[in-house]
């Protein structure tokens, strides 16, 4: 099978002659600096000795804030640094070690912010939308019959979209102090993505509409299973029916945390991937498996047992063989990699993986 068919075939539940075997979360800054120390030549990335199968390629269109905020530094000192990013967020980040920002204010406080940032930002016609070679690249990933996906972090969102604007914690007051502005900003974040979503596919195939929400935690989804419903997913199935139209089989949504209480909303507006499946919030593929059958899932494996050593690799693994034999999974890592994994143990278990999952397609 060519990669964009294993793919599509894993997520639709249809026969494949093996799973994909994928590499998606890379190191952290801080990890690759300590591999490169370990071992690992400068010039290669945590790919280039495991062989793995392309993941979607995404095609290079800007969703976001057009034209994007010029990043501007506001303050800086020994340890940290200020400045406002291309969406306009002022945020304070680390300068030498790996952490969230801290997020200090964001651009839209209330209408009026609202509606001047949607008229100088989100046009969803503004020329430079499309200002890239993704019509060469994309006719490439064509001819080499590699999956195509439109949308990536951040600037594919419904909820991701409306707190990077708002805020985390000011975009969750405001679906109840200002929910027609919430309705709004929804709204028009998935017109914007849909216009230019139909000038792409005019001109090339396209495989999957990526939905970027990160819109859960430990303890759960950030809104409730009715706030979900009512605001999100009319914009969801709107998607979903564009997805129809041009035969775009695969919608995924990418959230850390636990987002079980709002997956079957998730799936009666057409997602059919989900990921990352983090095991530190309780997310547990064999599990999910059983409740969803017909969702698809990718990750699942916790990132942080490979820094226990090769023994604790090799259980985790076989604690996900189940759901890799029962299908629709994509088998990888729950998030990013923490520098307390080592260059051995990592290669350990990308060796591991790899020979799992090839041995499955026997």
């Amino acid at each position: 099978m060519t990669h964009r068919e294993r793919f599509i075939s894993c997520v639709l539940g249809e026969p494949v002659d093996r799973p994909p075997f994928w590499l998606f979360w890379g190191p952290w800054g801080t990890t690759w600096q300590r591999w490169i120390q370990e071992g690992k030549p400068e010039d290669a990335n945590h790919k280039s000795f495991f062989d793995p199968d392309p993941p979607p390629a995404v095609v290079p269109i800007n969703c976001g804030p057009c034209p994007a905020f010029p990043r501007t530094v506001l303050h800086e000192d020994t340890e940290t640094i200020v400045h406002v990013d291309t969406w306009g967020i002022k945020r304070r980040d680390f300068k030498y070690s790996e952490s969230m920002s801290q997020f200090l204010e964001f651009p839209v406080r209330d209408r009026r912010d609202w509606e001047q940032y949607r008229e100088e930002r989100l046009n969803p016609d503004h020329p430079d939308r499309l200002n890239s070679p993704w019509r060469e690249w994309g006719k490439s990933w064509m001819e080499q019959d590699i999956p195509i996906q439109m949308g990536y972090f951040p600037d594919v969102g419904i909820f991701g979209g409306l707190r990077w604007l708002l805020g985390d914690e000011e975009c969750l007051i405001a679906f109840y102090t200002m929910p027609d502005l919430v309705h709004e900003i929804m709204d028009h974040l998935t017109s914007l993505y849909l216009t230019v979503f139909e000038k792409v596919v005019r001109e090339i195939r396209v495989d999957v509409i990526h939905i970027w929400e990160d819109m859960c935690g430990r303890q759960g989804p950030l809104i409730s299973p009715a706030h979900w419903e009512e605001f999100i997913s009319p914009n969801y199935r709107r998607i979903r029916a564009f997805a129809d139209t041009h035969g775009i089989p695969v919608i995924s949504v990418d959230t850390d945390g636990n987002p079980d209480r709002i997956t079957p909303p998730m799936i009666h507006s057409g997602v059919n991937l989900l990921f990352p499946l983090e095991v530190a919030a309780g997310c547990d593929i064999n599990d999910l498996q059983a409740r969803y059958p017909n969702l698809a899932f990718m990750g699942g494996i916790d990132k942080r047992v490979l820094a226990e050593g090769h023994a604790a690799i090799d259980r985790e693994l076989n604690r996900i063989k189940p759901a890799i034999v029962r299908g629709r999974y994509i088998p990888d890592l729950d998030h990013l990699i923490p520098s307390d994994v080592s260059w051995d143990n990592y290669c350990h278990y990308a060796r591991s993986l790899k020979e799992l999952v090839c041995s499955t397609g026997e």
